[in-house]
């Protein structure tokens, strides 16, 4: 470094949910998208136009959801007047927006920036393409919402139905074969990995779907069945199947799961699973057997 000059470190974030998070979060994005453009010649026009060229983190993630969602049939433009006007227009879904990369920057380790995250991370995308279709849905427009559904499933083999109620700060890590249906309810701070199944018991209509609360953390491939509650802050372990509702705090795991430390007094965890995403602790109360 010459003399005379000084290293000013980067601004902390402002606190999540403040007015500031959006614009941060937006600089950051841009400011990682120069430094990659400049690092590595052969991405500088695809960074530059799906995020340099644009004005906002709305403009961005639209053009870019457009491009990816589009078909012969169902063009990039189109698409993008309907992203842009639907972020535009609702606050609550920005809001939900800069939560999630939030949640997918500092929960998950692979991530190595916010723009990686817009670009690359095909959960993020797919959770924010649900929004619009959820909103679709609610405003009575639901063949353009079920057409969208139908798209998110082709092209990142995440099936959500648009009628399907998500919180804000969700991270699907990975993200491949996750199914979410109709009445399912997923709160905030939710991690969900791979493969994972919030489905029905049959063929039952109405209220059918589990009910996903604050903070909970779901591993790899479990399946959750039926109207039931996963309480706030619960974690499921990978391969799981649960068939009934689970406490608040506690471990669930196995097929059929159970608790672990026993129904009648479960053991349970002061952290916050969806967002430590620990995924093994309760790997030593569960048995004394350890490979």
């Amino acid at each position: 470094m010459p003399a005379g000059e000084f290293c000013h470190p980067s601004p902390p974030p402002p606190p999540a949910g403040s007015e500031e998070e959006e614009e941060w979060v937006w600089t950051q994005i841009k400011a990682e998208a120069r430094r990659d453009a400049e690092a590595e010649p052969a991405l500088a026009s695809y960074l530059y136009s799906t995020i340099l060229s644009h004005s906002s983190l709305e403009r961005s993630l639209s053009f870019h959801l457009g491009n990816k969602l589009c078909s012969s049939t169902l063009l990039s433009t189109l698409l993008y007047d309907l992203f842009l006007n639907i972020f535009s227009n609702d606050a609550s879904l920005r809001s939900a927006t800069v939560a999630d990369l939030r949640a997918a920057r500092f929960r998950d380790p692979a991530c190595v920036s916010f723009s990686h995250c817009l670009l690359n991370y095909k959960g993020f995308l797919a959770c924010q393409a649900h929004r619009v279709a959820h909103k679709l849905w609610t405003q009575s427009r639901r063949p353009l919402a079920l057409a969208l559904q139908s798209r998110i499933s082709d092209v990142f083999a995440v099936d959500i139905h648009p009628a399907a109620k998500i919180g804000k700060g969700i991270l699907f890590d990975h993200a491949t074969g996750v199914v979410v249906g109709e009445t399912a309810v997923i709160g905030n701070n939710v991690s969900i990995l791979h493969h994972v199944t919030l489905g029905g018991t049959g063929k039952f209509g109405g209220d059918r779907h589990p009910k996903i609360g604050d903070g909970v953390l779901i591993g790899a491939g479990a399946t959750i069945l039926g109207n039931i509650k996963i309480g706030e802050g619960a974690k499921i372990g990978a391969g799981s199947v649960v068939l009934i509702d689970v406490p608040p705090r506690t471990t669930a795991v196995g097929n059929p799961a159970r608790l672990v430390g026993g129904k009648e007094q479960p053991t349970k965890h002061e952290e916050i699973p969806g967002e430590s995403m620990d995924h093994t602790s309760f790997i030593a109360d569960w048995s004394d057997y350890i490979i």
